[in-house]
Order: C-alpha cells, then sequence, then structure tokens
C-alpha cells in the first residue's frame, strides 16, 4: 500500500471549472478584454492561472497587463471559490478511507496558494496533512519541486507515494518526482490525452481509483 497519496485539486478532487471561469471573466473584462467560455476554460487550465491568462488575451505573456489581471483575478476568487465547486462522487469518502487506513494526503496544485488551505479545509477538514499551491520563488509543476517538498512534509520517500491528477501536466510532474502516477479521467481533459501521456494506472471512477491504492 502506498504512505502517501498527493492530489492535484481542479479537476482531479473537485469540480471548480465554473468558479474559475467565473472569476477569469471578471477580470479580463474589468480589463477590457473578451470572456472566455467554458470550454476555453477547460483547455487552459493546468499550468497556472498566469498560463490561462497569457493564452487569453492579445500579446501573451508578453501583455502589459497580465499582472494586473492575475491581482483582479484573485481579489475576485477568494471569496468566490467555493461558488459552484463541488468534489466528485466519492471522492470524499476515499480520502476519508485512505486517511483512516494510514496513508498520508497532500494536496500540490497549480492554483493560487491563498485558495488552498481554505478550500482544502472546507471539503476536507483535516483530512489533508499539506496543501501547497502556486508561490513566489517555486516553480509549478510539472516541475516537481512542490511535490517533493510535500514528501519532505510527510516524511515520505518518492517510491512509497502515488500523484493523482487529470492531465499531461500531472502525469509528468508525478514522473519528474519519482512518485507512481495516476491520471483521473473525470477532469478536464480527453482519455484520449492521458493515455497518450502512459500514466503508471488510469482511473475512470472513485471505486477504480481507490482499488488501486489500496488493494495492490
Amino acid at each position: 500500500m502506498f504512505k502517501a497519496v498527493i492530489w492535484d485539486l481542479d479537476g482531479t478532487l473537485l469540480y471548480t471549472l465554473e468558479d474559475l471561469q467565473d472569476a477569469s471573466n471578471h477580470a479580463l473584462i474589468k480589463n477590457g478584454y473578451q470572456p472566455i467560455n467554458r470550454e476555453q476554460t477547460r483547455q487552459r487550465i493546468g499550468n497556472g492561472i498566469g498560463r490561462l491568462f497569457a493564452l487569453s488575451v492579445p500579446a501573451g505573456a508578453d501583455n502589459e497587463k497580465l499582472p494586473q489581471i492575475r491581482r483582479d483575478f484573485s481579489e475576485y476568487y477568494l471569496p468566490h471559490c467555493m461558488d459552484k465547486t463541488v468534489p466528485y462522487e466519492g471522492i470524499v469518502e476515499l480520502v476519508r478511507q485512505l486517511k483512516e487506513s494510514g496513508v498520508k494526503n497532500a494536496i500540490v496544485t497549480n492554483k493560487i496558494h491563498s485558495a488552498v488551505g481554505r478550500i482544502s479545509e472546507h471539503y476536507f477538514g483535516n483530512m489533508m496533512d499539506v496543501g501547497l499551491g502556486e508561490r513566489e520563488n517555486v516553480k509549478r509543476k510539472p516541475d516537481p519541486q512542490s511535490v517533493l517538498e510535500a514528501l519532505q512534509l510527510l516524511n515520505v520517500r518518492p517510491e512509497d507515494a502515488v500523484y493523482v491528477g487529470d492531465s499531461e501536466v500531472d502525469v509528468a510532474t508525478a514522473r519528474n518526482a519519482g512518485v507512481t502516477s495516476v491520471a483521473v479521467s473525470w477532469g478536464y481533459r480527453d482519455r484520449e490525452v492521458l493515455e497518450a501521456c502512459q500514466p503508471d494506472f488510469i482511473a475512470d471512477n472513485a471505486e477504480e481509483l481507490r482499488r488501486f491504492l489500496l488493494c495492490r
């Protein structure tokens, strides 16, 4: 059995797409840009909010308004990050079962760090041992820095851990950190994208994931 499960957040533990779209469009419209639709939001998240906005405005990463857009996003998102967000079916129960079985749980996400603790506590109470989001001077996924930091805080070796996510970014993150990679097909990427990444396992529902994590 794994000693630790490290989770991606958006599209893995929680359906967050509508709240992310609302906050993104608030920031874009406030700065004079066109809103993005649900599908554009789905395709552009996963590499941090900066990357989402770079793909959504003229001049991309060179757009001089990007820092202000990010600030406007954060200002709106923090009080609205749980308006429409819900856990995926069976996930809260699975996290609880892992904890009761002695498995440590952590969140490592490219979501802004200021939102991670609040969201984690609301949906998972004390079931998460560590929660790390996007922070200054810390490289984003797929760089393994935050996963390795979480493992150090958990006192677990990479070979005893698994990273669970819903995107090609998450599979690459797991590989870079030297942990087992699990992709879930209920998130924000099509199954074909996940298969092309060749994770160690793909779960189509929480029960399949439970069996992989607890019944090896």
